[in-house]
Formats: C-alpha cells, sequence, structure tokens
C-alpha cells in the first residue's frame, strides 16, 4: 500500500526549494525581468553557506557553538551572495540593458562553476576522503523541529515536523502574495511589468522597482539553495547535487500562473511528483522509473496550453516580461 504518512513530509521536504525560488523569480517576473540564472543563484546561496558554516564551525565541538550564530552565519553569508548575484544580473539587464536570457543562463553556468569551485576547496581544507563535506552541527540546528512534534501521532510528523526554514518559506510566498495584490508597492511593481513606459509617466522609477524585486527575489531563491544543503541534505555539500531542482523551480512559476500562494500547495505537488517514482513500483524498469520522473514537466507543459487555450489575461506573463526598457522610447 502506498504510505502517504512517509510520502507527504518527504514530499513537503523537496518542495521547500521549489517553492523559495519559484517565489524569488516570481517577484522578479512580475517587474518585468526573466531571471533564468535562478539555478545558479540557488548553487551560489548553498555554497555561501556552506562556506561560512564552515570557518564558524572549524575547530568547535557542538557544545562550542551559539545556536544563533550557528544559524546566522551561515544565513547572512546566503543571502549575501545571493544579493550580489541580483546586483549582477541588474546592472548588466537593467542598467546595461543586456539580453536577458543570455545573461540569466550566463549566471546560471557561473553559480554552478562558482560553487564546485570552493566546494571541492572546502572538501580539500577539510582533508575528507569522501567528495563531499558535511556540516552536521549546523545542519542539528537548522533541521531542529518542534519538540511536541513526537507526542502529536500523525498531525505532528505531518504538520510540526519540519525546520524554521520550511515556516519561512511558506510565510514568506504568503506574505508575496499579499503585496502583490493588496498594496500600493504591489501594484507599482505589477505596472512596472505590465508597461514601464506607462508607470514611467506615472512617476514610478522603473529602475529601482526592477532592482528592488529581482534584488529580493534572488536572496529568496538563495535561501533555496541554503535550505537543500543543510536540511534536506543533512547538511551535506556535494558538487552537482542540486540537479535540475533550479529549473523546477522556474517551471513552478509557470504552473502557478505568477501566484506565490498558489505555489505554496504546487510546490509540495512538484516535490511528491518528483519522489514519486520511490514510492511506486517498478521493479528493475529503469526506463518507467524514468517516465515517473518526467511527471513535473508533463503536468507544466499541460497547465500550460491550457492556460494558452483560456487566454485570459491574468493566466499570462506579464507583457514586459524579459524586454529591456529604454526610456528614450517612451
Amino acid at each position: 500500500m502506498f504510505d502517504f504518512v512517509s510520502f507527504i513530509p518527504r514530499a513537503i521536504v523537496q518542495g521547500i526549494p521549489l517553492l523559495l525560488g519559484s517565489t524569488g523569480e516570481t517577484l522578479t517576473e512580475k517587474s518585468g525581468n526573466l531571471n533564468l540564472g535562478i539555478p545558479g543563484i540557488m548553487y551560489v546561496g548553498g555554497i555561501c553557506g556552506v562556506i561560512g558554516s564552515f570557518y564558524y564551525e572549524m575547530g568547535k565541538t557542538a557544545a562550542e557553538l551559539n545556536p544563533a550564530l550557528t544559524v546566522l552565519i551561515p544565513l547572512g553569508c546566503c543571502l549575501l551572495g545571493s544579493l550580489l548575484m541580483g546586483l549582477l544580473y541588474c546592472f548588466l539587464t537593467v542598467t546595461l540593458r543586456a539580453n536577458q536570457n543570455v545573461t540569466g543562463l550566463a549566471l546560471t553556468t557561473f553559480g554552478v562553476g562558482f560553487g564546485n569551485f570552493f566546494g571541492g576547496s572546502l572538501i580539500k581544507l577539510s582533508g575528507s576522503d569522501l567528495p563531499s563535506i558535511i556540516m552536521t552541527n549546523t545542519s542539528n540546528v537548522f533541521r531542529s523541529s518542534l519538540p511536541v512534534a513526537e507526542n502529536l501521532g500523525v498531525f505532528g510528523k505531518l504538520v510540526l515536523s519540519y525546520g524554521f526554514l520550511a515556516y519561512v518559506a511558506i510565510a514568506i510566498a504568503l506574505i508575496a502574495s499579499y503585496v502583490l495584490n493588496r498594496t500600493r508597492t504591489g501594484l507599482h511593481l505589477r505596472s512596472v511589468g505590465e508597461s514601464p513606459a506607462t508607470a514611467d509617466a506615472a512617476g514610478i522609477n522603473v529602475a529601482r522597482y526592477k532592482y528592488l524585486a529581482t534584488c529580493l527575489g534572488a536572496m529568496v531563491a538563495g535561501l533555496g539553495g541554503l535550505y537543500y544543503v543543510m536540511d534536506y541534505a543533512c547538511g551535506v555539500w556535494t558538487n552537482d547535487a542540486f540537479g535540475d531542482r533550479g529549473w523546477l523551480a522556474i517551471a513552478l512559476v509557470i504552473f502557478t500562473i505568477w501566484r506565490p500562494n498558489v505555489g505554496v500547495l504546487a510546490s509540495f505537488l512538484f516535490g511528491g511528483l518528483y519522489i514519486l517514482h520511490m514510492y511506486i513500483p517498478s521493479g528493475m524498469n529503469l526506463a518507467v522509473k524514468e517516465l515517473y520522473k518526467m511527471a513535473p514537466y508533463v503536468v507544466t507543459i499541460i497547465v500550460l496550453v491550457l492556460s494558452s487555450m483560456r487566454n485570459k489575461r491574468e493566466n499570462q506573463p506579464p507583457a514586459s516580461l524579459g524586454l529591456a526598457y529604454f526610456r528614450e522610447e517612451r
């Protein structure tokens, strides 16, 4: 029988990096910037957190570590690294008006290379015989759940058994949805994404909104990389371990039709589809397992086709998505 009690928590843990990545990309795309560098930004966020954790843990026992600093140092390093990636993207695409698609793909390549280089360097510094490095003490703090979770049976396991970043990810998605749809700032941001010339004529600083939304989106996406390493992977960094999660996060933006609140449940669905092949018996038939792994992408294509057929304006991407804004043409 299908074991939902063990499947659902694993699907949620699998989906949290996708939720953070998709929320960050949604904020970015609402400003009209198409950032295909999200996979690289998640990679940089993860390795920067590992670097901060590595140097803080070095030479210390678990009793000597301050729990607050154990969280704040990798968290701060992650946000700083992700912010720099967002600023680089904005400088190239908003200030210099470079092609957004090419810039995003270049950032992804750079981010993966950056992570692999420093990850390999840390592995050598640690003297590990394995091609990985383990931040056990930091991971234990990030993965700590509420003490009462174990005493509440199935409810505790399904709802309260996650690290704090999982709840932060859900809160960020809900807050982002509220800001985009219920505040003046969100209205201005959406107007910049739909028609920057009109927004500019109305006195809205287009460049400022693009910078703020893209940098904030990069920082949120970077948290997805940190969560993957410290929580999902139990503090183990291995080069090229992220797989295609960054691209799945971008696909999730289309699946949710640019709505961060819908992304909460959608990310858990994608997380479940991502690990479905592990729970459905397929014997030794590797072809069937590969078909199961295609499920998230097939679902995204179906949603894209259906939303295009309905042709509702609210289901379409921002009108100026991926286009550089030239004020002189206004």
